[in-house]
């Protein structure tokens, strides 16, 4: 299985990208993990509804370029689906077994993702009503596939 990572922006904190580099290592046991970063476009103070709906739209022509056919979807989305740890796990469980290759997570960028990777989207998930940063959101979501995996091997990191 291939799991693909595309986020919006650049990572500006050492620490983040150390944690990135960790569980992207670890989760090279378990998949190939890709980690695509598209350019962010820079919001002004006081940006419009129209300036948004550029914006975003601009983010995501970026990321729909690097989203393959057959490739199941998964945008971070605060209105999507929450679900717990064990039932991601069953979902990419439930993926590989049915013959799906590749996975791809997307994360927006501060203004979150245009309607148009939204509708790409085959699942729309949520980790909380609560806004995370969206670099850190990266490391959390790593995790969480991480963990996924653990929990599908039956290992003791889940507890």
């Amino acid at each position: 299985m291939k799991i693909t990572l595309i986020a919006v922006g650049k990572i500006k904190e050492r620490y983040l990208e150390d944690a990135i580099g960790e569980y992207s290592r670890r989760l090279g046991r378990y998949c190939r993990m890709e980690i695509i970063q598209v350019a962010d476009e820079k919001t002004p103070d006081k940006a419009g509804p129209a300036l948004v709906r550029q914006i975003k739209e601009r983010e995501g022509a970026r990321i729909l370029a690097h989203i393959k056919e057959g490739a199941y979807v998964v945008a971070l989305a605060i209105q999507g689906q929450m679900m717990s740890s064990e039932e991601l796990a069953d979902r990419i469980g439930k993926l590989g077994v049915g013959g799906r290759s590749q996975i791809i997570f997307i994360i927006g960028g501060s203004l979150g993702l245009s309607e148009e990777v939204l509708g790409r989207a085959d699942l729309l998930l949520s980790f909380s009503p609560m806004t995370f940063p969206h670099q850190l959101m990266r490391v959390i979501l790593l995790e969480q596939i991480y963990r996924s995996y653990q929990i599908l091997a039956g290992t003791p990191y889940h507890k």
